[in-house]
C-alpha cells in the first residue's frame, strides 16, 4: 500500500505542473487585460487615459511581459515562497484572500459531504433491498425531485419558507453583530443558527443523485452468483447483506470524491450568491469577470489541485475496501 501511494504522489507532480500551465492559459484566453477593463470602466464614468498612462498601468502590474515569462514568474514565486501573487482588484495579497475564503469553504463543503453521505447511503440501501415497494417508489421520487430541482430555486424557497414563517432571514454566516466579533459560545450558535440552510440544500442536491447510484450498484450485486451461494451456506441475511454486495456497492459512492471535493469546494456558485456566503464561488467569479489573473489563477490551480488530490484519495480508499482492485 505504501509504494503504492509513493507511485501515486510522484505521478502527481508534473500532472501538477501541467495542470498549472492550462489554468494560467485558460485565465489569458479572453480578450484584453485587467488594464483593459480598468480603463474601460473609467471611461463609462467619463474618464480617460492615454497610450502612455495604459503602459505605465500594465507596467505597474506586469502585464507588459510575454504570458510565458508571467507565468515562469507566477509559478516560480509559488512554488519558492508561496506568493500567489497580488490581487488587482482588491490590492492585497491572493494568498490572503484564499486563506480567508478557503478555510471556511473546506469546513462547510466536508461538513455538506457528510451529510450527504449520511442521507444517501441508507436510503440507496433500503430503496434497493425493498424494490418496487412503497418505501423504494417514494425515496426513488423524493430522488428525482432533488435532481430536477436546481439548488438555487431549493435555496430562494427554503428562505422564504424560514423568514414568512419565523421572521429570520437566514444569509451569510453570522449575522451583523458578529461577522467581526471574535470567536465565542454566542458566536459559535450563531453559526448553527445560519449554517444549517446551505447544508440541507448541497446536501439535498448531492444525496439525490448518489441514491440513485447506490441503489443501481446494489441491484446489480444482489443478483450475482456469490450472494445466492452465501445464502445457500446458510449465513444470516443482514450479514450476506453487508459483508458482501454493499461493500462492493460502495465503491461508486467512493470514486466520487475525485469531483465531489472540488465541486463542494468551488461551490454553489448561485447558491453561495443567493445565500451571501463569503465562500470561494462568489470571489472567483468576480475576480474572473474583472480579469484578475493572479486571483483567478490561485483559485483554479488550487480547485485543480483538490481534484487531483481527491481522485488521489479515491484511489487509496478503494484499493483498501476493495480487494479485487491491484495496487500494482
Amino acid at each position: 500500500m505504501l509504494k503504492f501511494i509513493v507511485r501515486r504522489v510522484l505521478i502527481l507532480i508534473p500532472l501538477l505542473v501541467m495542470v498549472s500551465i492550462v489554468a494560467f492559459v485558460i485565465i489569458q484566453l479572453p480578450p484584453g487585460n485587467y488594464v483593459d477593463n480598468l480603463i474601460q470602466n473609467l471611461e463609462l464614468q467619463g474618464g480617460s487615459v492615454n497610450a502612455a498612462q495604459k503602459a505605465a498601468l500594465e507596467r505597474q502590474y506586469g502585464l507588459n511581459q510575454p504570458v510565458l515569462v508571467q507565468y515562469f514568474i507566477w509559478i516560480g514565486k509559488i512554488v519558492l515562497h508561496g506568493d500567489f501573487g497580488n490581487s488587482f482588484k482588491y490590492g492585497r495579497p491572493v494568498a490572503d484572500l484564499l486563506g480567508e475564503r478557503i478555510p471556511r469553504t473546506i469546513a462547510i463543503s466536508l461538513a455538506a459531504m457528510v451529510v450527504t453521505w449520511i442521507v444517501a447511503i441508507p436510503i440507496g440501501i433500503l430503496s434497493a433491498l425493498k424494490r418496487y415497494t412503497v418505501w423504494d417508489y417514494f425515496f426513488t421520487f423524493l430522488s428525482f425531485l432533488g435532481l430536477s430541482i436546481p439548488a438555487f430555486l431549493l435555496a430562494l424557497v427554503l428562505l422564504f419558507a424560514v423568514f414568512t414563517s419565523t421572521g429570520y432571514m437566514t444569509t451569510g454566516l453570522f449575522s451583523p453583530q458578529y461577522q467581526d466579533a471574535p470567536w465565542s459560545i454566542a458566536k459559535f450558535l450563531d453559526l448553527m443558527h445560519n449554517v444549517w440552510l446551505p447544508l440541507v440544500v448541497l446536501s439535498v442536491t448531492g444525496s439525490a443523485g448518489l441514491i440513485r447510484v447506490l441503489r443501481a450498484s446494489l441491484l446489480d450485486e444482489l443478483k450475482k452468483q456469490y450472494v445466492t451461494t452465501a445464502r445457500a451456506k446458510g449465513l444470516p441475511e443482514w450479514k450476506v447483506i453487508l459483508e458482501y454486495p454493499i461493500r462492493i456497492a460502495i465503491n461508486p459512492i467512493i470514486s466520487t470524491i475525485g469531483w465531489m471535493l472540488p465541486a463542494l469546494v468551488g461551490g454553489e456558485l448561485v447558491v453561495s450568491k443567493v445565500l451571501n456566503l463569503p465562500t470561494v464561488g462568489p470571489m472567483m467569479l468576480d475576480a474572473v469577470i474583472s480579469q484578475d489573473m493572479y486571483l483567478a489563477g490561485g483559485f483554479v490551480l488550487i480547485l485543480c489541485s483538490l481534484t487531483i488530490i481527491g481522485t488521489l484519495i479515491s484511489d487509496i480508499l478503494l484499493a483498501w475496501a476493495d480487494p479485487r482492485i491491484r495496487l500494482e
